[in-house]
């Protein structure tokens, strides 16, 4: 198969041995395939190499597996993302599937499942192409007097109509999926720029800034966008 009709696998895993297996059997199967060992180096090559399937695990160094879903989906609802993972209870399993993961497999598993579920994957994501069925007015989020296009980053707001950038939208989307929960700055920091615990930025505070600016009435009293005390902020509308 020539190397340009390859289909693309990142396999996102610290085991290097499990690794290195993989890349071996999906080599074989005659796909091309990248190795991430940890979370922020995951999500540089998959914006980097841009892969066709994500084989997931879920207990990385860095940021974990489940924030890397949750920050890829903040900007691809469609690249198909598979945990593998040894934590397989059943709410690890509805915790990945409610952040958008399109499968899930438990650690110890069976290769030959293994191969036919990405096929499977890869199989349907191709039926998809050049049918983008979905409804634009469902890239529309109102709130309030506001309402943010996702398709276009753009906004109708108290200052008119305005441009949102890439981090912007992100930072939306990651508060409306999470509407009515607080949101540590560290939580914020880690799905939202895929940074690792522990660091310390004013970046979120910044960002939370303009929302207000652009959202809110008085910005000083915002009713959106709320700080939570020794916590966080929290998105919440009626």
């Amino acid at each position: 198969m020539n190397n340009a009709n390859k289909k693309k696998i990142l396999i996102v895993e610290d085991d290097e041995h499990i690794a290195e297996g993989l890349r071996l059997n999906f080599n074989l199967e005659g796909y091309e395939v990248s190795i991430a060992y940890e979370g922020i180096e995951a999500l540089q090559k998959w914006k980097e190499w841009q892969p066709d399937l994500i084989v997931l695990d879920i207990m990385l160094p860095g940021i974990s597996g489940l924030s890397v879903l949750q920050n890829i989906r903040l900007e691809d609802d469609q690249i198909p993302i598979l945990i593998l993972s040894a934590k397989n209870s059943k709410d690890d399993k509805i915790k990945g599937l409610s952040y958008g993961v399109d499968d899930y497999l438990s650690k110890p598993f069976n290769l030959e499942e293994l191969l036919l579920r990405v096929k499977r994957l890869l199989k349907r994501v191709s039926w998809n192409n050049g049918n983008d069925n979905s409804n634009s007015a469902e890239k529309i989020y109102a709130f309030g007097s506001n309402k943010v296009n996702f398709q276009t980053y753009t906004a109708q707001c108290r200052q008119g109509e305005i441009n949102l950038t890439e981090q912007e939208i992100k930072l939306l989307k990651l508060f409306i999926l999470n509407r009515g929960t607080p949101l540590s700055r560290k939580r914020l920091m880690e799905i939202g720029w895929g940074y690792a615990k522990g660091t310390i930025s004013r970046t979120v505070d910044n960002f939370i800034v303009r929302l207000r600016k652009y959202f809110e009435d008085n910005p000083r009293k915002p009713v959106f966008f709320k700080s939570k005390r020794s916590v966080g902020y929290i998105f919440d509308h009626d």
